[in-house]
Formats: structure tokens, sequence, C-alpha cells
């Protein structure tokens, strides 16, 4: 097995697609500007789809499934039993996203790259498992050289099943309990900021559970030592962050965006940045995040985020109630009268 594919090149946004965007944006019957960002989202999508009025109707959502050692810590206020028992919620359509998916008409498909106990064959659920969770990484490498290479593979495996469904948009998503502390983890090797900036509540721990939360990583941190970002992810991360990461670069090296969810999904995304920054202009940040690590993260992405919504839950849910901004753009972008169609005076 093999990750030279990671390096493989990423193609440029189309220069003249995105000109006559902006054009098209100048000649609707509408003054100048007057949609905002929604302007400057149709025009950067066209370039990325290279044609003049792009479309969203066929969007495929991929949630990562996978446990983590540290959770072993307590750094959840969550047993770990709750990984696969959601993963067999999201088959049943019974999850946040679930919902969010069959309202927008998105496909959603799960990927089991690691809960503890092996699941049964369930409904839209791919098993990938590469492991029964990470290790603990306060006391070892969350992960071996070939559990990483298999978790990425994983992800650019989903990622390839998307791009042959015909897929326009890329969300990926996540579950896995503990996996706010492998993300806090993995921000603070990549960013050098103090963990106390990065580490959060998660699924809801109170302060004393934060400070031993912080504690945890601090161990972590001493212990690793990661020169590179794949080294940070074998030391820190989670087969799920791992897949994600992957899954970002495989839909921008096959012309395909991404739209990133929250601070999980964000630093797998800062993850493969830092292995190919051309896959900057691939990425749309859905939203701002309520954990505390999240803006840190969003500022070494030089993202501006479409929503701030007090949102924490993952799963890719915040990037599915992106989505309709999205869509809108481009409809507003495509379906719009010009001036000249219109028989409207313009400034």
């Amino acid at each position: 097995m093999s990750i030279d594919w990671l390096a493989d090149p990423i193609p440029a946004s189309d220069r003249d697609a995105r000109l006559a965007a902006l054009q098209r944006q100048m000649q609707l019957t509408k003054p100048a500007g007057a949609l905002g960002r929604l302007e400057a989202l149709a025009v950067r999508l066209a370039g990325l789809q290279r044609c003049v009025c792009p479309q969203l109707e066929r969007v495929r959502i991929v949630v990562f499934a996978a446990d983590h050692g540290v959770a072993a810590a307590g750094v959840s206020a969550y047993p770990q039993a709750v990984t696969a028992e959601m993963v067999r919620n999201f088959a049943r359509g019974g999850a946040a996203i679930s919902v969010l998916a069959r309202t927008l008409g998105a496909e959603l498909e799960v990927v089991n790259v690691g809960t503890v106990a092996a699941l049964e064959p369930l409904a839209g659920v791919i098993d990938a498992r590469v492991g029964p969770g990470t290790a603990n990484f306060v006391r070892a490498p969350a992960m071996s050289d070939e559990q990483l290479e298999q978790a990425l593979a994983a992800g650019r495996t989903a990622a390839e099943r998307a791009m042959l469904a015909g897929a326009q948009l890329f969300i990926g998503g996540e579950m896995g309990i503990g996996n706010t502390t492998a993300a806090a983890a993995l921000a603070a090797a990549l960013l050098g900021l103090p963990t106390a900036e990065l580490v959060g509540p998660g699924t809801g721990l109170d302060a004393a559970g934060v400070a031993a939360k912080i504690r945890i990583v601090d161990a972590a941190l001493a212990r690793a030592q990661a020169a590179t970002p794949l080294a940070a992810l074998r030391e820190l991360g989670g087969f799920e962050i791992a897949a994600l990461a992957a899954a970002y670069l495989a839909a921008a090296q096959r012309g395909v965006p991404s739209l990133v969810d929250g601070f999980i999904t964000s630093v797998a995304a800062l993850v493969a940045l830092r292995m190919q920054p051309e896959l900057a202009d691939w990425l749309l940040f859905a939203h701002r995040s309520a954990e505390p690590g999240h803006r840190h993260v969003l500022a070494a992405c030089a993202a501006e985020p479409l929503l701030e919504l007090g949102l924490r839950l993952g799963e890719g849910s915040g990037a599915a109630l992106a989505l309709p901004l999205l869509r809108s753009a481009c409809t507003l972008h495509g379906e719009m009268a010009t001036f000249a169609e219109a028989g409207v005076s313009q400034a």
C-alpha cells in the first residue's frame, strides 16, 4: 500500500469560467453586490466546476466513524459504546444528519473505519474498519504506519465512490467518542498554540472535565514528536480524521469541492492543507462551531465560514445546514434574469 497519491496534483480553478460568471453577475437584475457573499460563492463555484452557471443538485455526505483509545481517560461525557450505537442510528435514519440528508435530497453514506466492536452488516454503512479504535495516544502513537495508510485509503475510496456517483459537492462528517480530544491535540501540534485555547467541552464536559482534558492533551504532546503533518496525524489523530483529510484531497484531485463541517473536520482539512496548500480553493467552510478551538483552526485555514449558530454536534450537520445557502447562490446566479432579458434599465 502506498500514500504517494497524496501528492497527486490538484487542478486550479478555471479563470475564464470565473470571469464569465462575474460578468453574468454584473448583468443580473439587482444592484451590483446586493447579494453579498452569495455572489462570490457562485463565481467561485463556477471556476471550480468550469462553467458559467454552477449547480449543486448531486451532493454526497459521508460520515466516518471510529473510536479513540484516549476515551479510556474519561475525556467524554458519553461512554465509548455510543460510537457503534450511533452508527446503527445512522443506518436506521434516526440521527440528525440522516434527517438533514433526507430533507436536502443528499446521498448519505457511513463508513466505519474503526469502532471498538465489529458491527453487523448495516444498510448504508461501509465496513472499512482499520482496527478496534486507535491506541491511547498519551502512552503510544495513536496508530501504526499501516493503520494510517489504511485510514487514508478509506477516505480516498469514499471520495472516489462519491465522484463515480456524479457528486458535485462532497461533505464529510465524523462520529467518534473522544474525537474532540484527538482534534485538539492534533491542532495544538500543528499550530503550536497552548492547549487551553484549543480544548473545549466536546460532548458536554464541565469546567473540571475540560481542565482534565487539557492535562491529557498536554501529556500526549509531551510524548509525541511529529515533524510532519502525517506524523502528527499518526501520533495524535483518529482513523476518521485521517479518512477525512484523505477524502478532501482525493475529491479536489478529481475536481470536486468539499464543504467542511465543524471543529474536527476543520482539523482534518488543516492536515490536508499542510500537505497540499493548493487544496484551499476546493474547500468551503460551513460554520463556526461552539468549540473554542475552532476559531483558531479556521484562522489557520484562512476560512470564512457561512454560519455561526452555536453548533457542536458534528456528523456533518453544520455543513448540511449550510448547503441551502450554496444552492441558493447557484440558483440565483443561474435563473435570475439579466437587465436585457427583463427589459429593466441599468444604473
